[in-house]
């Protein structure tokens, strides 16, 4: 056997990817579940852009520590999901995760839980799914009130020419390299922190993910067609101090000011993407309490 066959066939098999695959009408999406089966109401986490599943792993725990169950996923394209048709704007987005609940027999009430730009997601769904929605949950969230603003449309421009870029370069292994250093910024436990590095590096990936953000307009504008029913608890979890109260935070509160069982809460000393991870979950946590104890379940 040669040298370079026998350092092959030691090589290791890839890892398979965490959770299981579910199809959705010919392709799959990946689902990661945790925490116990109970009659308790299922969290249902959405990631943000060129996000993935990995990005919940700490929350998932957490939620599990308090007897809740939760799922996770890729989004079409994303992270181990098959990808779907274009455009990948919001109502492709709600639909495809209608139909995954369909799939599993989730029938809900759910609470939905929306990071940075899956905020817009979890809104849509439960605009367009009141029945099936418990509550809501927006973390650092993007609501629809930022694309009014011409800062907020030019930063959101901005960003879906860089993930233009990334998606270009990812397809000549660009992003690989990059991924090693930049590709958990959460603060992920291992085996999720290997996952997400991985997932970051991923040529289709980034195609997908610009794929959305270049629907982030249609997006925004389908979630803000209509305001979430006064009586849905709303809780808002933002990184950064409450004093330190910029024209972000004003419009992301918006939501739980206008619920009748809002919640807020500002989180000191978190940055956008570790207000998932180890040191910052937490506020998550409560604010998925909150919604859970405002429908009294």
């Amino acid at each position: 056997m040669s040298v370079a066959r026998s350092r092959a066939s030691a090589k290791a098999p890839p890892r398979p990817p965490r959770g299981e695959m579910v199809d959705v009408g010919g392709r799959r999406l990946r689902i990661v579940r945790a925490g116990p089966a109970s009659e308790r109401p299922t969290i249902i986490l959405e990631h943000g852009a060129f996000g993935c599943a990995a990005d919940w792993a700490v929350v998932q725990e957490r939620l599990a520590a308090k007897g809740l169950g939760s799922i996770a996923y890729d989004r079409a394209g994303l992270g181990h999901s098959e990808p779907g048709p274009k455009p990948r704007d919001g109502h492709a987005i709600v639909s495809d995760l209608a139909a995954l609940l369909r799939e599993i027999d989730e029938a809900g009430p759910v609470v939905l839980v929306g990071h940075s730009m899956g905020g817009l997601m979890v809104r849509l769904y439960a605009l367009t799914h009141p029945r099936q929605v418990l509550g809501v949950v927006l973390v650092d969230a993007v609501v629809p009130e930022v694309m009014a603003s011409p800062v907020g449309a030019k930063a959101v421009q901005a960003f879906s020419r860089i993930l233009g870029w990334v998606s270009h370069g990812a397809r000549f292994g660009m992003m690989r390299p990059v991924a090693v250093f930049t590709g958990d910024r959460i603060g992920l436990t291992r085996e999720a922190a290997a996952e997400k590095r991985r997932i970051h590096g991923s040529a289709p990936h980034a195609h997908w993910a610009a794929a959305e953000v270049d629907q982030w307009q249609v997006t925004s504008d389908q979630a803000r067609a209509a305001d979430f029913p006064p009586k849905m608890p709303i809780a808002v979890i933002t990184a950064g101090a409450g004093e330190t109260a910029t024209a972000l935070k004003k419009v992301q509160v918006i939501a739980a000011l206008a619920s009748q069982n809002g919640y807020i809460e500002h989180v000191a000393g978190a940055g956008h993407a570790n207000l998932l991870g180890r040191r910052f979950a937490d506020p998550i946590v409560r604010g998925v309490e909150h919604v859970l104890a405002a429908a009294h379940r």
